[in-house]
């Protein structure tokens, strides 16, 4: 006698298939750090925009993206530097620095295009410092780099006398570089763009990575690891001092005590959050500016909220530890499916 198929026979293939289909998804979603944060970010915004009057404005907007952006910046080049096993400290100095550099060659005679370049390089040449001290001496980042934060932070406060002083006004290339409201998002978006592609999409960023994920494999495979840290040093020195000349310009003054260790801890911060490792090997440019927006929602919702500013630090601290723990949990998960 042959035995009817159950119902439960029939259809345990098809379920079994979309279950397994399910977890595919599951996994897949999981593996990409930058999710979560996004969700976050969503969840954040519609939030106080529910919750808090004026937050959904579009002239609330301008003010978180002038919050975020140059934290993004920044962070697009400590990402490259994190994935290295690498950390730049004095990248908020840095951002300080770097308009009394170009303001010292516009007042020398310079048109403002040469002094922007002049600059620029300026600020690529400190990067290369630190690179060459960190990999030539086997001087530790961390040290080197909180030496070159005092160094700069000196450098800054005497070119400026310990004033703020007027930025350039008027022209096309003052538009570009700050003068227009949307100017540094766009710069911030742009940069994060490219970054990524250098970082996904490049031979020097499979290097980025081996150097970071395993310095010594990578150098016996013939990859030369200073050249790739110096020039990821370079980077973020040169990043970090674009986002302060456009940050500069954007507010009509170059100001000694803006930026600092305050703009470099919420760079790394963002950074972190975005799902970079500390310890190398693993993160992405647009994780970051995930992160940066995250920050810049909850400090601008904090502030029309009334809440007090120190509890964003405590916020901050929080998000950041979070991150860590959710980075080792995904680590460990990205593992185990291999």
């Amino acid at each position: 006698m042959t035995e009817t198929p159950t119902r439960s026979t029939v259809d345990s293939p098809g379920r079994a298939g979309r279950g397994s289909a399910g977890r595919l998804v599951v996994d897949g979603l999981l593996r990409r750090r930058e999710l979560s944060i996004a969700l976050v970010t969503i969840v954040l915004a519609l939030y106080f925009a529910l919750t808090t009057n004026g937050f959904a404005d579009s002239s609330n907007y301008h003010i978180i993206a002038q919050y975020f952006a140059p934290w993004a910046i920044i962070a697009a080049g400590e990402v490259m530097l994190l994935i290295c096993g690498e950390i730049d400290l004095s990248a908020g100095y840095m951002f300080t620095l770097s308009p009394f550099v170009l303001a010292v060659f516009v007042n020398n005679g310079a048109p403002l295009i040469v002094a922007l370049l002049g600059a620029l390089v300026v600020c690529a040449c400190v990067g290369i410092a630190n690179g060459l001290i960190v990999t030539v001496l086997k001087m530790p980042s961390f040290i080197t780099t909180l030496g070159m934060f005092f160094l700069l932070w000196g450098v800054a406060l005497l070119l400026s006398g310990g004033s703020p002083v007027h930025a350039p006004e008027g022209g096309a290339l003052v538009a570009v570089i700050g003068g227009w409201q949307w100017s540094e998002l766009c710069w911030a978006i742009g940069i994060v763009i490219v970054m990524q592609i250098v970082l996904s999409g490049t031979r020097f960023g499979v290097y980025t990575f081996a150097v970071g994920g395993n310095p010594t494999a990578a150098s016996e495979a013939g990859i030369r690891t200073r050249r790739i840290k110096t020039a990821c040093f370079a980077l973020t020195s040169l990043l970090a001092g674009f986002a302060g000349i456009l940050d500069g310009v954007r507010v009509g003054s170059f100001d000694p005590t803006n930026g600092g260790a305050n703009y470099m801890f919420l760079a790394v911060a963002s950074a972190v959050i975005g799902g970079t490792a500390l310890l190398g090997g693993s993160g992405t440019v647009v994780g970051a500016l995930i992160g940066a927006i995250a920050l810049g929602i909850v400090h601008e919702g904090f502030t029309l909220a009334g809440i007090n500013a120190n509890a964003f630090n405590a916020v901050l601290g929080i998000a950041v530890l979070a991150a860590m723990m959710l980075n080792i949990y995904l680590g460990r998960f990205s593992r185990a499916g291999t």
